[in-house]
């Protein structure tokens, strides 16, 4: 259902993106923002998944900036390399990627675009909430939201956030429910990736009720 497509940003730097098209109109189109592992099968399928409900689903590969083609696994090896490739990124560099991937979607969705992160993504869906246009909502799973806490979202905004999660600390929800009172801010009973069904972390319960959330959150803010 989808293909890599050629995106450029607003400095010239040419990008991979995955993209999937649904089969009959778009009700609205979907950014993905990918966890640290690049695009690989797990994002391609989410991507895919999006198209099948009638979004255009774009995901473009943040990574390229770095290095070209990462598709990484959730071994502890690649984790390794992951956390290395994301260390040598730039945010600045790839909140540039998903305006122009926001850009590459938005005339066939009729400027209907939301954007959906997970991890990584997550902390840049969020980021973009407050910073980038042309977006109608985001979601954010599992982001490192709380250390971008001076972002002031100008859209509609979901977030979703594990309550064993070790690389986020979930002991800032309150003080994040506080600061967004008009967010749709989440809890649920598991581990960092939980929607990450490749993962060992992935708990169907939760991915389940989130992803319910989600596309009714989607439904009601992107067509």
């Amino acid at each position: 259902m989808g293909s890599v497509v050629k995106v450029k940003a607003s400095d010239g730097f040419a990008f991979d993106a995955y993209k999937a098209v649904p089969t009959g109109p778009a009700r609205g189109a979907i950014v993905v923002l990918q966890e640290i592992f690049g695009v690989n099968a797990h994002i391609r399928r989410v991507t895919e998944s999006f198209a099948e409900i009638g979004y255009v689903a774009i995901a473009p590969a943040l990574f390229d900036r770095v290095q070209k083609g990462t598709e990484l696994t959730y071994s502890e090896k690649d984790f390794d390399a992951a956390m290395a490739l994301w260390r040598s990124s730039s945010q600045e560099d790839a909140l540039k990627d998903v305006t122009a991937s926001i850009d590459a979607v938005s005339e066939e969705s009729q400027g209907k675009v939301g954007v959906v992160g997970y991890c990584w993504g997550g902390a840049l869906s969020f980021i973009a909430s407050g910073n980038l246009p042309g977006i109608k909502a985001t979601v954010s799973y599992y982001g490192n939201v709380p250390a971008h806490l001076d972002v002031k979202p100008k859209v509609p905004l979901m977030m979703h956030f594990s309550e064993h999660d070790k690389h986020v600390c979930i002991d800032a929800v309150p003080a994040i429910r506080d600061l967004y009172p008009q967010a749709l801010v989440y809890t649920y009973d598991a581990d960092h990736g939980f929607n990450t069904l490749p993962r060992n972390t992935y708990q169907k319960e939760s991915a389940d009720l989130a992803l319910e959330r989600t596309l009714s959150f989607l439904s009601k803010h992107v067509r």
